[in-house]
């Protein structure tokens, strides 16, 4: 331990008495940590962030059934899956009643449209028409009034409840509820507002307005493609009720054994199996080039540190005149080399923390800082001035003192 802390103590000194070749020397290791660092803090960040909007979306122990479902096929399987049929009332009806497995269906379609008050328009509002179920979903919570009851969405009543950023646009200070607005051209009744959101890579999720399925169905026509989300009568049943669904759109649409599906079904864990395919692909990349930045940082310290052996090679000779023995001789280089680079890993940290927090703050993308990578990034600069400071430590070791004396 002495001995160590021996040989620190002068790696500190030599590092001090050249400051600036010192910082040459890592400055390859601090740009190579600060991008691991920076960069798994986003990715995990990002991990997060988009695991929430994905259950927001299509709601934890639920199951969506649309038109063509999530394509990850070539542009022919797109094509085909553009040309399946439309999800229907029909298809509604059909889930709605097929087994025990299935305890709510919720229909829903959207479109964009102007959301007006007065002389207020808010433009580009994400009109969301519901059936009467949609109560049993999450993400629909009031902070002001309440919700539309299933009676008047049944019954398709000019009723809205309205998100959070909407009202606060058309309404600023005064109370939006049993307020009338214009929605393409009809009026609706404000009976809600809720609960704010927040965004999504900067995209708002509080611009939107819900109104009645048939309502809906009326201003925008009943062309378009439904949306089914499923809700099993418990999470655990998640897989059996998705194919009870399955095998009950199947029957709706007179599907035969060996046909393949006209429709897509998946869940929130379809989604995120994709997200988290999509972001180990990218950290592998990432890392993969990040280490190369590490790499030729340590050819620069094995480079510096063979020339700091010649520099001091009167005093290596010294040193084994006096009875040091090669493995002392071995451990100073590397003590000093490892110094070296664990200090650039430790300045590279900080700055990795900074720029994940500057990419935070300044854009919509999140960043959530990992102890692991903390340790990957400080081990990775350890092993990288232990593997490229040994070959200079083996030659300062092999030097003969007589002959490393006699150099001026």
């Amino acid at each position: 331990m002495v001995r160590f802390y021996e040989a620190l103590s002068i790696a500190f000194a030599s590092i001090w008495a050249n400051k600036l070749r010192s910082f040459m020397m890592v400055l390859g290791n601090i740009v190579a940590v600060m991008s691991i660092i920076a960069v798994v803090s986003i990715i995990q960040g990002m991990n997060g962030y988009v695991g929430d909007a994905i259950l927001r979306e299509v709601g934890a122990g639920t199951y969506r059934i649309d038109r063509v479902g999530i394509i990850t096929g070539d542009e022919e399987e797109r094509e085909a899956m553009r040309r399946n049929p439309r999800i229907t009332r029909d298809d509604l009806r059909a889930v709605e009643g097929f087994g025990p497995l299935i305890a709510a269906v919720m229909a829903e379609s959207t479109t964009q449209a102007n959301v007006a008050v007065e002389a207020t328009t808010v433009e580009n509002v994400r009109i969301r028409g519901v059936s009467s179920q949609y109560q049993d979903f999450s993400g629909y919570d009031t902070a002001r009034g309440r919700l539309p009851s299933p009676l008047e969405v049944q019954r398709s009543r000019p009723v809205v409840l309205l998100g959070w950023d909407t009202a606060d646009k058309l309404f600023k200070d005064r109370n939006p509820i049993d307020q009338a607005i214009k929605i393409g051209g009809t009026h609706f009744r404000v009976v809600g507002v809720s609960e704010k959101k927040g965004s999504f890579f900067g995209q708002s999720q509080d611009n939107f307005a819900v109104i009645p399925l048939g309502k809906f169905q009326q201003l925008f026509g009943s062309r378009r493609s439904l949306e089914l989300t499923v809700k099993p009568p418990d999470p655990a049943l998640l897989q059996a009720s998705l194919d009870e669904g399955r095998v009950a759109m199947r029957i709706e649409r007179k599907l035969r054994p060996r046909e393949s599906d006209n429709f897509g079904i998946f869940t929130s864990d379809t989604l995120m199996d994709l997200w988290r395919t999509f972001s180990q692909s990218a950290f592998a990349v990432l890392l993969g080039i990040v280490s190369l930045s590490l790499v030729v940082g340590g050819i620069v310290i094995m480079n510096i540190m063979l020339m700091v052996v010649t520099e001091r090679t009167r005093e290596i000779g010294l040193r084994k005149a006096l009875g040091a023995r090669k493995r002392d001789i071995i451990w100073q280089v590397l003590t000093e080399s490892t110094t070296l680079s664990v200090i650039g890993g430790i300045v590279g940290t900080a700055l990795g923390f900074g720029a994940a927090l500057l990419v935070e703050a300044f854009t919509p993308m999140p960043a959530a800082v990992q102890p692991w990578s903390v340790a990957l990034g400080i081990g990775m600069t350890a092993l990288v001035g232990l593997f490229f400071g040994l070959y200079p430590a083996t030659r300062a070791a092999n030097l003969d003192p007589i002959e490393a004396l006699r150099r001026e």
